[in-house]
């Protein structure tokens, strides 16, 4: 969850509810999740951003709510040591969702544009394509990843 916001104009209320939402919901969902794991050992992936790892535009307040889902995830392996309870950050990069025309509304073409020249894929992802990273990080294929932030963005966070 989140909303473009320049510094300047950051209100409380836009940084409880990005907060509560993003970091606040993910501390509690996974403390409840925890006891339903079954002998100690599954798969936790929680969903970061590239917008955690660099800067974007009037993006800050989210940003830093999904840099510190990603350090949640650091301290929780060392929390969760002698489980096999893995848990891992997925950070998509842009994905076009339902959720993008709220956030884009009329720029939304613009974006997607823009989007052929900042990533390195020349694109945006297809919903199936983070869904794969998914199921790759839930599956016994990754089974020795753990702590890691796996991004799948088409390479723009990396340059």
């Amino acid at each position: 969850m989140g909303s473009f916001l320049p510094l300047g104009e950051i209100t409380e209320d836009h940084y409880y509810k990005t907060f509560d939402v993003n970091v606040k919901g993910t501390i509690f969902t996974v403390q409840k999740a925890l006891p339903l794991f079954p002998n100690q050992k599954g798969s936790i992936i929680l969903t970061g951003s590239t917008a955690g790892s660099m800067g974007v535009p009037a993006f800050s307040v989210y940003g830093a709510s999904k840099a510190a889902i990603r350090q949640l995830v650091r301290n929780w392996i060392l929390d969760t040591k002698g489980t096999e309870i893995r848990m891992n950050v997925l950070s998509p990069g842009s994905v076009v969702t339902p959720a993008y025309d709220e956030l884009f509304g009329s720029e939304l073409d613009n974006y997607l544009e823009q989007a052929k020249t900042d990533v390195p894929l020349g694109r945006v992802a297809q919903v199936e394509e983070i869904a794969n990273a998914v199921m790759f990080l839930a599956s016994e294929e990754s089974s020795y990843l753990n702590g890691i932030e796996l991004f799948a963005d088409g390479g723009v966070a990396q340059i």
